[in-house]
Protein backbone atom coordinates (compact mmCIF):
# COMPACT_ATOMS: atom_id res chain seq x y z
CA UNK A 1 0.00 0.00 0.00
CA UNK A 2 1.13 3.53 -0.64
CA UNK A 3 2.59 5.99 1.88
CA UNK A 4 -0.62 7.95 1.40
CA UNK A 5 -2.72 5.08 2.76
CA UNK A 6 -0.30 4.59 5.65
CA UNK A 7 -0.41 8.30 6.51
CA UNK A 8 -4.21 8.37 6.34
CA UNK A 9 -4.55 5.61 8.91
CA UNK A 10 -1.77 6.99 11.10
CA UNK A 11 -3.64 10.31 11.14
CA UNK A 12 -7.09 8.74 11.69
CA UNK A 13 -6.42 5.90 14.14
CA UNK A 14 -8.98 7.05 16.70
CA UNK A 15 -11.54 7.70 13.96
CA UNK A 16 -11.11 4.17 12.64
CA UNK A 17 -11.68 2.78 16.14
CA UNK A 18 -14.94 4.75 16.41
CA UNK A 19 -16.14 3.96 12.87
CA UNK A 20 -17.74 0.66 13.83
CA UNK A 21 -19.82 2.44 16.47
CA UNK A 22 -21.98 4.39 14.03
CA UNK A 23 -25.40 2.91 13.30
CA UNK A 24 -24.63 1.82 9.73
CA UNK A 25 -21.23 0.32 10.50
CA UNK A 26 -22.63 -1.60 13.45
CA UNK A 27 -24.52 -3.64 10.87
CA UNK A 28 -21.26 -4.41 9.03
CA UNK A 29 -19.67 -5.37 12.37
CA UNK A 30 -22.55 -7.62 13.43
CA UNK A 31 -22.66 -9.37 10.05
CA UNK A 32 -18.92 -10.02 10.08
CA UNK A 33 -19.04 -11.47 13.61
CA UNK A 34 -21.90 -13.69 12.47
CA UNK A 35 -19.77 -14.97 9.57
CA UNK A 36 -16.89 -15.65 11.97
CA UNK A 37 -19.17 -17.59 14.31
CA UNK A 38 -20.70 -19.54 11.43
CA UNK A 39 -17.57 -20.49 9.49
CA UNK A 40 -14.43 -20.20 11.61
CA UNK A 41 -13.22 -23.11 13.75
CA UNK A 42 -14.09 -22.76 17.44
CA UNK A 43 -10.44 -22.39 18.47
CA UNK A 44 -7.09 -21.82 16.81
CA UNK A 45 -4.76 -19.18 15.45
CA UNK A 46 -6.25 -16.26 13.51
CA UNK A 47 -4.40 -13.52 11.59
CA UNK A 48 -6.24 -10.18 11.42
CA UNK A 49 -4.62 -8.59 8.35
CA UNK A 50 -5.29 -4.88 7.96
CA UNK A 51 -7.23 -4.94 11.23
CA UNK A 52 -6.33 -1.37 12.19
CA UNK A 53 -6.98 -0.60 15.87
CA UNK A 54 -8.06 -4.15 16.55
CA UNK A 55 -11.83 -4.16 16.88
CA UNK A 56 -12.02 -7.67 15.42
CA UNK A 57 -8.80 -8.75 17.14
CA UNK A 58 -10.40 -7.95 20.49
CA UNK A 59 -13.57 -9.88 19.65
CA UNK A 60 -11.53 -12.87 18.52
CA UNK A 61 -9.35 -12.76 21.65
CA UNK A 62 -12.47 -12.65 23.83
CA UNK A 63 -13.60 -15.85 22.11
CA UNK A 64 -10.37 -17.63 22.99
CA UNK A 65 -8.50 -17.43 19.68
CA UNK A 66 -4.75 -16.83 19.49
CA UNK A 67 -4.68 -13.66 17.40
CA UNK A 68 -2.05 -11.89 15.35
CA UNK A 69 -2.95 -8.34 14.33
CA UNK A 70 -1.04 -7.19 11.25
CA UNK A 71 -1.44 -3.60 10.00
CA UNK A 72 0.45 -1.01 7.99
CA UNK A 73 -0.19 1.80 10.50
CA UNK A 74 2.02 2.16 13.56
CA UNK A 75 -0.57 4.40 15.21
CA UNK A 76 -3.36 1.87 14.70
CA UNK A 77 -1.18 -0.83 16.26
CA UNK A 78 -0.36 1.42 19.23
CA UNK A 79 -4.06 2.07 19.78
CA UNK A 80 -4.81 -1.65 19.52
CA UNK A 81 -2.17 -2.37 22.16
CA UNK A 82 -3.70 0.22 24.49
CA UNK A 83 -7.18 -1.27 24.12
CA UNK A 84 -5.93 -4.84 24.60
CA UNK A 85 -4.08 -3.89 27.79
CA UNK A 86 -7.16 -2.08 29.12
CA UNK A 87 -9.23 -5.23 28.59
CA UNK A 88 -6.62 -7.65 29.90
CA UNK A 89 -6.38 -9.40 26.53
CA UNK A 90 -3.37 -10.57 24.55
CA UNK A 91 -2.51 -10.62 20.85
CA UNK A 92 0.62 -10.58 18.73
CA UNK A 93 0.97 -7.14 17.11
CA UNK A 94 2.92 -6.69 13.86
CA UNK A 95 3.47 -3.68 11.60
CA UNK A 96 3.82 -4.35 7.88
CA UNK A 97 2.38 -4.31 4.39
CA UNK A 98 -0.17 -7.01 3.49
CA UNK A 99 1.74 -7.70 0.28
CA UNK A 100 4.54 -9.13 2.42
CA UNK A 101 3.45 -11.42 5.24
CA UNK A 102 6.91 -12.89 5.86
CA UNK A 103 6.58 -12.02 9.56
CA UNK A 104 3.77 -14.58 9.72
CA UNK A 105 4.76 -18.24 9.71
CA UNK A 106 3.79 -20.08 6.53
CA UNK A 107 0.92 -22.52 6.97
CA UNK A 108 0.41 -21.70 10.64
CA UNK A 109 -3.04 -20.05 10.79
CA UNK A 110 -6.38 -21.79 11.12
CA UNK A 111 -8.22 -18.68 9.90
CA UNK A 112 -7.67 -15.09 8.85
CA UNK A 113 -9.43 -11.79 8.26
CA UNK A 114 -8.44 -9.61 5.31
CA UNK A 115 -10.68 -6.64 5.99
CA UNK A 116 -9.11 -3.61 4.32
CA UNK A 117 -6.09 -4.17 2.09
CA UNK A 118 -8.11 -5.31 -0.95
CA UNK A 119 -9.69 -1.88 -1.26
CA UNK A 120 -6.50 0.09 -0.65
CA UNK A 121 -4.19 -1.64 -3.14
CA UNK A 122 -5.10 -0.09 -6.46
CA UNK A 123 -3.13 -2.32 -8.85
CA UNK A 124 -4.34 -5.79 -9.68
CA UNK A 125 -0.87 -7.34 -9.34
CA UNK A 126 -0.65 -6.05 -5.78
CA UNK A 127 -4.07 -7.43 -4.87
CA UNK A 128 -3.27 -10.82 -6.36
CA UNK A 129 -0.02 -10.87 -4.38
CA UNK A 130 -1.95 -10.21 -1.16
CA UNK A 131 -4.26 -13.12 -1.90
CA UNK A 132 -1.30 -15.42 -2.57
CA UNK A 133 0.29 -14.28 0.69
CA UNK A 134 -2.97 -14.96 2.51
CA UNK A 135 -3.13 -18.47 1.06
CA UNK A 136 0.47 -19.13 2.10
CA UNK A 137 -0.09 -18.40 5.80
CA UNK A 138 -3.25 -20.52 6.07
CA UNK A 139 -3.13 -24.17 6.99
CA UNK A 140 -4.59 -26.58 4.44
CA UNK A 141 -8.32 -26.29 4.97
CA UNK A 142 -7.86 -22.93 6.72
CA UNK A 143 -10.59 -20.32 6.31
CA UNK A 144 -10.57 -16.58 5.72
CA UNK A 145 -12.93 -13.66 5.25
CA UNK A 146 -11.91 -11.21 2.54
CA UNK A 147 -13.52 -7.76 2.25
CA UNK A 148 -14.01 -5.73 -0.92
CA UNK A 149 -15.70 -2.40 -1.57
CA UNK A 150 -18.49 -2.99 -4.08
CA UNK A 151 -19.25 -0.49 -6.85
CA UNK A 152 -22.67 -2.08 -7.46
CA UNK A 153 -23.69 -1.07 -3.95
CA UNK A 154 -21.83 2.20 -3.79
CA UNK A 155 -23.71 3.53 -6.81
CA UNK A 156 -26.78 3.59 -4.56
CA UNK A 157 -24.96 4.88 -1.51
CA UNK A 158 -23.69 7.80 -3.55
CA UNK A 159 -27.18 9.28 -3.81
CA UNK A 160 -26.91 10.28 -0.16
CA UNK A 161 -23.13 10.28 0.43
CA UNK A 162 -21.68 11.96 -2.69
CA UNK A 163 -24.59 13.23 -4.85
CA UNK A 164 -22.51 15.87 -6.68
CA UNK A 165 -20.85 13.07 -8.58
CA UNK A 166 -24.14 12.40 -10.32
CA UNK A 167 -24.12 15.77 -12.07
CA UNK A 168 -21.88 13.93 -14.57
CA UNK A 169 -23.85 11.07 -16.19
CA UNK A 170 -20.65 9.48 -17.49
CA UNK A 171 -19.25 9.28 -13.98
CA UNK A 172 -22.55 7.88 -12.71
CA UNK A 173 -22.56 5.14 -15.35
CA UNK A 174 -18.91 4.35 -14.61
CA UNK A 175 -19.90 3.25 -11.11
CA UNK A 176 -21.40 0.11 -12.59
CA UNK A 177 -17.82 -1.11 -13.06
CA UNK A 178 -14.79 -1.41 -10.81
CA UNK A 179 -13.13 1.89 -9.96
CA UNK A 180 -9.65 3.05 -8.97
CA UNK A 181 -9.18 6.36 -7.16
CA UNK A 182 -5.53 7.23 -7.52
CA UNK A 183 -4.24 10.70 -6.74
CA UNK A 184 -7.60 11.86 -5.45
CA UNK A 185 -9.85 11.32 -2.46
CA UNK A 186 -13.51 10.51 -2.19
CA UNK A 187 -15.42 12.12 0.68
CA UNK A 188 -12.12 12.78 2.50
CA UNK A 189 -11.02 9.14 2.05
CA UNK A 190 -7.59 8.01 0.90
CA UNK A 191 -6.89 6.32 -2.44
CA UNK A 192 -8.94 3.20 -2.89
CA UNK A 193 -10.25 0.53 -5.22
CA UNK A 194 -13.90 -0.48 -5.72
CA UNK A 195 -14.56 -3.91 -7.16
CA UNK A 196 -17.77 -5.73 -8.02
CA UNK A 197 -18.78 -9.34 -7.27
CA UNK A 198 -17.73 -10.79 -10.63
CA UNK A 199 -14.26 -9.22 -10.56
CA UNK A 200 -13.67 -10.04 -6.90
CA UNK A 201 -14.60 -13.69 -7.46
CA UNK A 202 -12.16 -13.95 -10.35
CA UNK A 203 -9.34 -12.39 -8.31
CA UNK A 204 -9.90 -14.70 -5.36
CA UNK A 205 -10.15 -17.88 -7.43
CA UNK A 206 -7.03 -16.94 -9.41
CA UNK A 207 -5.07 -17.21 -6.15
CA UNK A 208 -6.21 -20.80 -5.66
CA UNK A 209 -8.65 -20.02 -2.85
CA UNK A 210 -12.05 -21.72 -2.78
CA UNK A 211 -15.09 -19.50 -2.18
CA UNK A 212 -17.43 -21.06 0.38
CA UNK A 213 -19.93 -18.20 0.56
CA UNK A 214 -20.11 -14.44 0.40
CA UNK A 215 -22.16 -11.74 2.04
CA UNK A 216 -23.24 -8.18 1.50
CA UNK A 217 -22.71 -7.18 5.09
CA UNK A 218 -25.10 -4.21 5.16
CA UNK A 219 -27.84 -6.48 3.75
CA UNK A 220 -31.16 -4.73 3.07
CA UNK A 221 -30.00 -1.62 5.02
CA UNK A 222 -27.24 -0.71 2.54
CA UNK A 223 -27.19 2.75 1.02
CA UNK A 224 -29.43 4.33 3.66
CA UNK A 225 -26.90 5.80 6.08
CA UNK A 226 -28.90 8.92 7.10
CA UNK A 227 -32.11 6.91 7.58
CA UNK A 228 -30.37 4.19 9.59
CA UNK A 229 -28.75 6.81 11.83
CA UNK A 230 -32.12 8.48 12.36
CA UNK A 231 -33.77 5.16 13.16
CA UNK A 232 -31.11 4.30 15.73
CA UNK A 233 -31.62 7.56 17.63
CA UNK A 234 -35.40 7.95 17.30
CA UNK A 235 -36.58 4.33 17.41
CA UNK A 236 -33.88 2.19 19.05
CA UNK A 237 -36.13 -0.86 19.40
CA UNK A 238 -36.78 -0.92 15.66
CA UNK A 239 -33.09 -0.28 14.96
CA UNK A 240 -32.10 -3.25 17.16
CA UNK A 241 -34.32 -5.49 15.06
CA UNK A 242 -32.88 -4.11 11.81
CA UNK A 243 -29.38 -4.77 13.13
CA UNK A 244 -30.22 -8.36 14.01
CA UNK A 245 -32.15 -9.26 10.86
CA UNK A 246 -29.65 -7.54 8.54
CA UNK A 247 -26.88 -9.71 9.99
CA UNK A 248 -29.05 -12.80 9.63
CA UNK A 249 -29.78 -12.09 5.96
CA UNK A 250 -26.41 -10.81 4.75
CA UNK A 251 -25.72 -13.95 2.71
CA UNK A 252 -29.03 -13.88 0.83
CA UNK A 253 -28.46 -13.49 -2.91
CA UNK A 254 -31.10 -10.76 -3.27
CA UNK A 255 -28.98 -8.42 -1.09
CA UNK A 256 -25.38 -9.49 -1.23
CA UNK A 257 -24.45 -8.13 -4.67
CA UNK A 258 -25.76 -4.62 -3.97
CA UNK A 259 -24.19 -3.59 -0.66
CA UNK A 260 -21.17 -1.39 0.05
CA UNK A 261 -19.00 -4.16 1.49
CA UNK A 262 -18.65 -7.67 0.09
CA UNK A 263 -17.21 -10.25 2.48
CA UNK A 264 -16.06 -13.51 0.90
CA UNK A 265 -15.65 -16.63 3.01
CA UNK A 266 -12.84 -18.65 1.44
CA UNK A 267 -10.88 -21.81 2.15
CA UNK A 268 -7.33 -22.85 1.41
CA UNK A 269 -7.93 -26.21 -0.31
CA UNK A 270 -6.64 -29.31 1.45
Amino acid sequence: MSDWVKKYYNDHAAQEWKRLDNAQSKIEFASTLRLIEKYFPRLGRVCDIGGGPGRYTIELAKRGYQVTLFDISEEEIKLANTRLVELGLQAELLVGDARNLNQCITGSFDAALLMGPMYHVIDIQGRRKILRQLKSILKPGGLAIIAYLNSWGLIRTGITDFPDWYKDATRLRSLLNDQTFEGQTLSDFTECYWSNPDIAIEEIESAGLKIISYAGVESFASGMYPLVEKLSSENPEAYANVLQVAAETCELKQYRDSTDHLHFVVQNPI
